[in-house]
């Protein structure tokens, strides 16, 4: 315990009953913590004002229990010539939970997804 005194003092401890307290401490320090999910909310180029709203919902939901919110745009054929729709609705998205969730990824095109991650404020 005070290897610098003179002579030195050690303390001769049980090594199974010190293991065990550590393992409780860990399982303590697990218990306190909040693990943050990543949920998904898919949506499409021409997803209609009424079903955006739905799906508006289910963000604002998740965002309410301090999940991450992934957001993506899915182009097929010749949608690709119009991905600013898709960023379009993204950013709509965004602008209607800005009172939860602040973008912590801003709308990016990943081949023929368009992604966009939306980070829960802190309380």
């Amino acid at each position: 315990m005070s290897p610098n005194a003179k002579p030195p003092v050690c303390k001769i401890i049980d090594y199974g009953k010190y293991k065990y307290e550590q393992s409780k401490m860990a399982n303590e320090a697990k218990k306190k913590q909040h693990v943050i999910q990543i949920k998904e909310v898919k949506v499409r180029a021409s997803t209609d004002q009424h079903d955006l709203d739905v799906k508006l919902k289910m963000v604002r939901k998740f965002l309410e229990q301090g999940n991450k919110v992934k957001l993506s745009v899915r182009f097929r054929g010749r949608e690709m010539a119009y991905t600013e729709r898709g960023a379009a609705q993204l950013k709509h998205v965004a602008e209607q939970v800005e009172d939860l969730g602040k973008p912590e990824k801003n709308p990016n095109l990943e081949g023929r997804q368009m992604i966009m991650v939306i980070a829960p404020l802190k309380k």
